[in-house]
């Protein structure tokens, strides 16, 4: 159930009826926009009486929330959710709300040499965030799995020479004591519905990349941000890379009709990863564009300074000469779409 509030609701007179109503039995979630409060109620409404509300001389409106999830609901928060994210230089990255968030770096971390050096030319390029793979989860047991914690130092190295906030994938409850200085931790399609893990993470104060499962709907990657937002953690960014088909062309389809069908429906910002939505990296520039003109607040992109030689992902990898000349032009799609990198 949604409650909006009059204008001139004071803030004490608010506290005071939200607190009658957590009585009911019921948490609330509050939403202050810049004109207007709006109450969430999270919980077994069934005995809450609407017209008693509504009589109410501070309520404007009831909503009855039909949907699953509540927190992640654009009804119970009106405005969009800006995600804050600050690097080691003191300067704080804004993904959602009017900001692009440009997230760049190789699929997995490889050497020192190579993640520094990727990591200084995708900041050169106007990257915002650099992202990288510690541990990998591959299909093949025999394929390069990562190089682990020592992949993870590499990375905060990076982080340490760049500024740039870093971006990794966490695959098991028992790597959160490694990831400390991690600033937005990934979960990975595959692990999308892996609930436990959820939970822990909603427990997490840092920010989440959660990204769609393979064959996951609109609803359940909804649900699964509801996880994490329900344990407390309302930091999350939704992530689109793409659902397997039929056609076996690209590696998988990238639904760009889910960027407009969940910001229609979420307050949590939506970016999109080309890089694993197609597997070619001659279509990453042409899917990055077409993601921000349908509405998306950033992208994920895989870059390596060497892609024939990759331990992963090579072929989907774009070089930072590439990802120069890509930055370029999402600067214009920015400005048309009044948003800022």
């Amino acid at each position: 159930m949604i409650i909006a509030l009059k204008q001139d609701a004071g803030r004490d007179e608010v506290r005071n009826f939200a607190s009658a109503l957590e009585k009911q039995g019921v948490k609330i979630h509050f939403s202050e926009g810049a004109s207007q409060t709006v109450l969430g109620l999270v919980g077994d409404t069934t005995l809450i009486d609407e017209e008693s509300l509504l009589a109410h001389h501070l309520v404007e409106k009831v909503i009855r929330v039909q949907e699953p999830y509540k927190r992640a609901n654009r009804k119970f928060h009106p405005a969009d959710t800006r995600i804050d994210v600050p690097g080691a230089d003191g300067v704080v990255r804004h993904i959602g709300s009017g900001y692009l968030g440009i997230i760049a770096g190789p699929c997995s971390v490889e050497s020192r040499e190579q993640i520094v050096e990727v990591a200084g030319a995708v900041k050169a390029a106007g990257a915002g965030l650099l992202r990288g793979g510690a541990f990998k989860p591959r299909t093949s047991p025999y394929s390069f799995q990562g190089m682990g914690c020592d992949g993870l130092n590499l990375l905060l190295e990076a982080k340490k020479e760049t500024g740039l906030p870093i971006v990794t994938e966490l695959m098991a409850i028992h790597q959160l004591e490694v990831f400390d200085e991690v600033d937005i931790i990934q979960v990975g399609a595959r692990n999308m519905q892996n609930f436990t893990l959820l939970k822990e993470l909603g427990r997490c104060r840092k920010p989440i990349l959660l990204k769609r499962g393979l064959a996951s709907t609109i609803t359940e990657l909804l649900m699964a941000a509801e996880y994490l937002m329900a344990g407390g953690n309302d930091q999350i960014i939704l992530c689109e890379r793409g659902i397997r088909t039929f056609d076996s062309h690209t590696r998988n389809t990238l639904d760009l009709s889910a960027i407009p069908a969940l910001k229609r429906q979420t307050h949590l910002p939506v970016i999109v990863d080309p890089s694993h939505a197609t597997g070619i990296a001659w279509m990453v520039p042409a899917m990055s564009k077409a993601a921000i003109a349908a509405g998306a607040d950033g992208i994920i992109v895989e870059v390596h300074n060497n892609p024939e030689a990759a331990l992963c992902d090579g072929e989907q990898s774009i070089t930072p000469e590439e990802f120069g000349g890509l930055m370029g032009i999402l600067r214009k799609y920015a400005e048309l779409e009044g948003k800022k990198i």
